[in-house]
């Protein structure tokens, strides 16, 4: 088979593989609400609110989970014993094993999804079902993952986790106003885009019991999280890559 006919198959069977889902009445969640077919082709430097995070690795306590479990709580995030099975929206991690030599705490420190500004998550994805909203969130609509994993692969940050297994056995005390997820499927953090709709902050910063969390918009000036990485210095993930991370560290 030549060059030519291959171009022709590959772009062919991607073509069928989203025009089975639009044919099965596949729709958006309400709750990630996607403002484009490909958000990819909108600017992150467009103006308008770009949500972010600065995390505070001086204030976060050493073995401390709270921020940890207000996430599987609020969003019905699976336990599974088998920890190749695991499912994580937000969990702790060496200091230097996260942000590389400079940094200067070995502590475990949060990481979460990054929602970057240039995602290689969303070039990655062949159905569109893993997006970047206008608001910089970089969401998942779970109707459209067909759970090939190519988000898994682009992910430099390991911040994608799989159903390997039903995931609603695995959720201790569910949340009805939460939508659980199937088997077959990815998902990750959603920087808690339910809890912004109702003007709530996210659920990990909201439950830090130390503040070491703070979540804004870091197209505001005189938001919280400007006016910190104003008067800090801060790391962030992997800069090198040029994924613009969402999430910043102050070490």
């Amino acid at each position: 088979m030549n060059e030519e006919r291959r171009t022709f198959m590959r772009k062919a069977g991607l073509g069928l593989i989203a025009g089975l889902g639009a044919a099965s009445g596949i729709l958006s969640n309400p709750l990630f609400e996607r403002v484009s077919a490909s958000a990819w082709a909108s600017s992150p430097k467009q103006p308008g609110r770009r949500w972010g995070m600065v995390i505070d690795t001086r204030r976060c306590p050493e073995g401390c989970t709270t921020c940890l479990d207000a996430c599987r709580r609020s969003h019905n995030v699976p336990t599974f014993s088998d920890p190749r099975r695991q499912v994580e929206w937000i969990h702790k991690e060496d200091g230097r094993a996260l942000l590389g030599t400079a940094c200067a705490t070995k502590q475990a420190i949060p990481a979460l999804c990054n929602h970057c500004a240039e995602p290689s998550c969303v070039r990655a994805c062949p159905t569109d079902s893993i997006f970047r909203r206008k608001d910089g969130i970089v969401a998942i609509d779970y109707h459209r993952c067909i759970g090939c994993r190519s988000c898994m692969l682009a992910c430099p940050y390991g911040e994608v986790s799989f159903n390997w297994s039903d995931p609603r056995p695995a959720i201790k005390e569910p949340t009805p106003e939460y939508p659980t997820r199937e088997q077959g499927v990815v998902e990750k953090c959603s920087f808690c885009s339910d809890r912004l709709k109702k003007g709530l902050e996210p659920s990990c910063s909201s439950q830090c019991p130390e503040g070491a969390m703070t979540f804004g918009d870091l197209n505001d000036p005189k938001s919280a999280v400007s006016r910190l990485l104003g008067s800090n210095e801060t790391m962030r993930r992997k800069p090198e890559l040029g994924t613009e991370p969402s999430v910043f560290y102050i070490i």
